[in-house]
Order: C-alpha cells, then structure tokens, then sequence
C-alpha cells in the first residue's frame, strides 16, 4: 500500500490567503508523514521553477499538478513528471482565463487547452466544497479516476456504493513557514509503481484506494504523530487528569465539521433557570413547526385578505336595483340612453403581482453570491438569463395591455358621464359577477379550511428512545390563548366574538388594525408541541436532561464527527446503559464517535470498536502524555512511539476501580442476590 497525498499548495493566489511557501516544512511533512507519492496543485497555477526545486528536495515521488477553477467547482489536474515546459505553456492558459475571484473555465475551455484528458490524472471536489456539478461530472466521466471528499464519514459512504466515484482523502493543505502540525488527511492505494498510469489504473477500483495501512477502512489517522481512530465507535479512557478531555479538545481542532458534547453541558445545574432554557427551546421548535404547518393556510388567508363580502354584496345589489329600474323605465329611453356606450361594462385592470413575484424570484437566482455553487449545480445561468428576459418581456406586453384597457376605461367612464348629464334614464352600475362568485367560493373555501385546522388531531408524532415529541393542532380556548401567541399587548376580546366564523374573524382582526396582517394565520389554530416521557406526562427534571442528551446524539448526523466528554457525569447508569448506548451505537454506524469515560457502563456495556486509554507518566523526571489504543479484543495497547500496555490491566484499573474491587463488588452482589 502506498501512502499519498495528491492536493499540496506552495503558492499563494487569489483564491488563498497570503502564506509564505516553505521548503523545509514541505520535506519535514513528506518524512513525518511517510509519503510516497505527492502532488502540487495551486489554484490555477503551475510554477515550473518551484516545481522543479520540490522535486529534486524530496525522496518521494512528485507530481506536477493544478486545482482549476471549473463551473464554479474545483477539480485537480495533475500530469505525468515528463514534458514540463509543455505542461506549463498549458496550464498559463488557464491562468490567463482566471484572473479574479469568480472566474472559471468551462468543460470546453478544458479539453481545449488540454486536448486529450486520458493523459491526465482527473479528481473532482466531490463531497468536498466548492464541489463540482453532475453535469460536469457526466461530461468528464470517462476521463475522472476518483471524487475527493473531506471526511472519513463520506469516504466510507461513497466507498460502499459502486454508484459513486471512488473517494479520496487529501490534505489541501498550505506549507507555509511556521507550521507546528501537520495534516493527517491522506490515502493509502494499493498499486505497483508509483507512475500517473498505475494510480489511475488503482483508483478507479474502490477495493484498491483505503484510511488506513494494514486496517483498511475499519481505522483512520486523527493526528500528526500517527494515532488512528476507528470509523465506528471510540471509547476513550484514562485517570483523571491524564488527557482524555485535551484528546477530544485536539481532535475538534483537527477535524472539521464535528459535534462536541462537553462534559456537564446538558445537566441540569439550576432547577429554576435549566427549566426555563429547556421551555424556551421547546418554545422555538414549537414556534418552527407552527410556521412550517401554518405556511399553506398562510397562503389561503391571503388569498382572501383583500376580499371585502359587504362590498361585493353592495355592488351586486346596485347592479340589481339598477338593472330592474332600468328595466321599468324602458319606454322613457331616449338617443343618449339608447346609446351603446350608456350601460357599457369596464374591462377589468389588475396587476399581475404572480408575474412579477416570479421574475424578482428569477432575479434573485441570478444575481445571489453567497449561494451562487449550489444554484449553479442544478441550474444553468444562462437559462435563467433567458427566463428572466422572456418573463420580463411578457410582463412589458401585459403593462401594455393593462394601459390600453385604462385608456378604453377612462373613455368609457368619460363619455358615460356625458350621456349621464343628458338624460334621465336609470345606468346600470358596473360589477364584475364572475369575479364576485369567485370571490364568494374563496370565503367559503377558506372556511372550510379554518374548520379543518381547527379540529384537534395529532399532525406529527415521534418516538426518541423512549420519549416521544407530539405535536397537535386545535382550537383556542380563549382570547387568552391567542394573545400570547400574538405576543401583542392588545386583547383579542372584540375579535374572539367571532372565532367560531372564520372569515367574520377575519374581518374583526382586519377592522381592528391594532395587529400586523402579515401574522394573522398565527391566531386561527392554537399548535401544540410537547415532549412526553414513556409514561406518557410531559418530562421533568433529570429526564429534560435526558431527552436534551438524545437530541444532540441524533442531531449530530447532520456532522462528519460527534464527541461526547464523559456523559456519567450528568446521566445515571440505567439511561446510559439503555437509551443511550444504543443511540450511540446506531449513529456509528454513518460516523467516527469518540466518548470519554471511566464509567462501566459506557466503557464496558457500549462494546466499542476501538479504545484510546490515555496516560501520565514520569520519564527522566519528566511528565509524558501518552496515549496507548487498540482493539478491545487486543491483549495489549500500543501507543504511536512503540510503548505497549496490559488491555486487561488498565480496563479493571479505570472502569471496575482495579480486579480486587471489581470481585468485592460481584460478591457482595451475588450474596443478596436471591
């Protein structure tokens, strides 16, 4: 297996901060690390002279390379160490094209300046930011060996799926002057010599490409010195004061995307304050869920927020009086009632705000930066471009109607008056039936919808190891109710009146103008969010605790790493052993897990695919930290500098308080056994 690290930066660019390169460090990182195999791969730069001063410095194998800027993802490009100046004439090229934040090539621009890729080694940020589209990915398939990821969480997921492209782990690291550690992000591949040809031959076969050494991809390097984790489950253990907490410390320092549960951090210190934070947060996630519920009702409610039923029933009853008194006075008409115009109906003028909240919608797509990879993995630009301006131009055509149809208006209105003046025949109001009938089927409508939210009914429910999250939705009991809701200082008395009517109620909140229209959905259904214990009553004291420690566990997936410090200290063993082993458990399956602890119940109960024991220990009068680790099956822990210790021996001594306490303790449990 040999050990390699494709991704290396020796040049500051645009798209970095300024560093200064240094020599030494790139020898002393290469050594330490026992590299066989390196690349260089500046943001979209090859520096011949550098490269050739590297290559002759290190024993290693060094290949030239560049990380290119390519549809807004980065892919590395990396050459056989042959034909250099050609190499460099064309990746110039590429520098010449980016010369400022936010510039790229495209797949065209690639395979124009390069010709034929199958002479190049090709890897892709993959699961690793900014990480190129699919698109890109399935127009350079044939010439892509592997994905670069930035986690052993990803690396092993995409390593069990033949779907994805073989995943690799580098360092991306700067070697700059000064640097006190080193990366320990590498991979190991399985191949013959170290030639472009035979890594790309090894890569695009995931059996060949692993984490680890001799351990395949069971263990993967934390730290600089050598010392591995398990990609499952990690009990770390140790007296006190020995550097369990400062080996969780450096692992979140080292390690991105991680989940740290420091030690006392969810217990419950003070009963007054602890349940307080513990409701506001119930309150926020209450206050999540109502919106995300509320949101399509929200909708409806303001779909008949403008619509007035007094005043469409107004209009519909002058148009009815009109139209009958007209009708009597048919034998008095005269030339100006007879006139086509007298009785004309307006054309209907709106504004299309659906239009126009689309293109701002569009817009908004364009022109957004802080999302602008995401955007561009799934959508094209220049697509968008065009929808905009065909959207923008279909909004100028109905601008322009709607100005003729003002225009015929306000003649129409014009003359009507005139012929008004000159006769004294009844006119016939305007009103626009349709609309009204409409307008009446959307009141009824988001009434039945009201009625529907209002009945209570269980809308989500989830189980948590034995708690359970339920949410409800019902009525309000009160004015009372809706006002804390509101959080306004005007009651709700007046309005409440008519809660039992949806759309009265709706009137009486609008008619009031004390509240914001924007909040009125909030106070037509009263949302519940609860957390229960197994028996069934909403939790309290320690099982806030309890359920808050879950919470995070099954939180952490959304993490590459999750890191508890010593959860006895906060928990009691019957939870611990049950609820949450089994928790923990569950989520190392997906993800490395590293809990400290001296308890038995975690320690030994867990069953924990790898042991860190950490250790001081007095050298020539000196004080060493050292950490030991190995398999719990293993007789012997080793640390990285060769040192061994007893399995058996330090497991009694930190979890069962030594052999002698440990038999004390079982006999003394057998005799009141029975």
């Amino acid at each position: 297996m040999k050990k390699i690290d494709l991704h290396l930066h020796t040049e500051p660019t645009i798209s970095d901060a300024h560093f200064d390169f240094s020599l030494e460090k790139l020898i002393e990182y290469a050594n330490s690390a026992e590299l066989d195999a390196i690349a260089i791969t500046n943001h979209d730069v090859f520096d011949l002279a550098q490269f050739r001063e590297i290559d002759k410095a290190l024993d290693c194998v060094v290949f030239p390379g560049i990380e290119i800027n390519l549809a807004k993802g980065h892919i590395l490009l990396i050459s056989e160490n042959e034909n250099l100046d050609e190499f460099q004439i064309k990746t110039q090229a590429v520098t010449e094209k980016i010369k400022a934040i936010g510039d790229f090539i495209s797949v065209e621009e690639l395979l124009h300046i390069f010709g034929d890729l199958n002479r190049y080694l090709l890897i892709p940020h993959y699961e690793k930011k900014p990480a190129i589209s699919r698109q890109t990915i399935e127009q350079l398939g044939e010439f892509i060996s592997a994905g670069e990821v930035d986690s052993p969480k990803k690396f092993i997921r995409l390593a069990k799926d033949d779907s994805e492209l073989t995943p690799v782990i580098f360092s991306d690291v700067r070697i700059r002057e000064g640097m006190s550690k080193f990366p320990s992000r590498q991979t190991y591949i399985d191949c013959g010599d170290l030639s472009l040809n035979s890594l790309k031959h090894s890569l695009r076969d995931r059996h060949k490409v692993a984490l680890s050494k001799s351990e395949g991809n069971s263990l993967f390097q934390v730290f600089d010195d050598g010392q591995k984790l398990s990609i499952g489950l990690n009990i770390v253990l140790g007296a006190r004061s020995s550097g369990k907490t400062e080996t969780l410390t450096q692992i979140s320092k080292e390690c991105e995307d991680v989940k740290y549960i420091p030690q006392f951090s969810l217990v419950q210190r003070d009963d007054v304050s602890y349940e307080k934070e513990f409701n506001e947060d119930v309150a926020r996630k209450k206050s999540m869920f109502a919106n995300k519920h509320l949101t399509p009702f929200k909708n409806v409610l303001d779909d008949v927020l403008n619509v007035d039923v007094r005043v469409n029933q107004r209009k519909v009853e002058d148009y009815l009086s009109t139209l009958l008194k007209s009708a009597e006075e048919a034998e008095k008409f005269d030339t100006f009632s007879k006139v086509s115009l007298f009785n004309e109906t307006q054309f209907e003028v709106a504004q299309d705000k659906g239009l126009g909240d689309l293109i701002g919608s569009v817009r908004q797509l364009v022109d957004n930066i802080e999302y602008r990879e995401i955007i561009d993995k799934h959508i094209d630009v220049n697509n968008l471009k065009s929808l905009s301006v065909e959207l923008i131009e279909l909004l100028w055509e109905k601008a322009y109607e709607r100005k003729k149809r003002s225009f015929v208006n306000d003649v129409v209105r014009d003359v009507k008056s005139k012929l008004q003046l000159r006769t004294s025949a009844t006119q016939v109001k305007d009103v626009d039936l349709y609309k009204v009938m409409i307008e009446h089927r959307k009141v009824s409508k988001f009434n039945q919808i009201a009625k529907l939210l209002q009945t209570e009914k269980v809308i989500y429910q989830e189980d948590v190891q034995g708690f359970k999250v339920v949410c409800k939705q019902r009525a309000f009991n009160g004015a009372g109710e809706i006002l804390r809701v509101s959080g306004q200082k005007v009651g709700f008395s007046d309005a409440y009146k008519e809660y039992s009517s949806p759309y009265k109620y709706l009137v009486a909140l609008k008619d009031n103008g004390a509240w914001t229209p924007s909040e009125f959905y909030k106070y037509f259904a009263c949302i519940e969010y609860e957390i229960l214990n197994k028996d069934g009553f909403k939790v309290s004291g320690g099982e806030r605790s309890e359920f808050r420690l879950l919470q995070e566990i099954k939180n952490a997936q959304n993490f590459d790493y999750l890191l508890i410090d010593e959860p006895e200290s906060s928990f009691d063993n019957l939870f611990l052993k049950g609820e949450a082993n089994q928790m923990l458990k569950e989520i190392s399956k997906t993800m490395p897990v590293v809990v400290v602890t001296h308890n038995s119940t975690v320690g030994a109960s867990i069953n924990a695919d790898y042991i860190v024991y950490t250790s001081k220990e007095i050298e020539s009068g000196d004080v060493v930290y050292r950490r030991y680790s190995g398999h719990p099956s293993d007789k012997e822990f080793c640390s990285v500098d060769g040192k061994k210790i007893n399995n058996y021996q330090v497991t009694m001594n930190t979890l069962e308080a030594g052999e002698e306490a440990y038999a004390d303790r079982r006999g003394g449990y057998e005799s009141i056994k029975d």
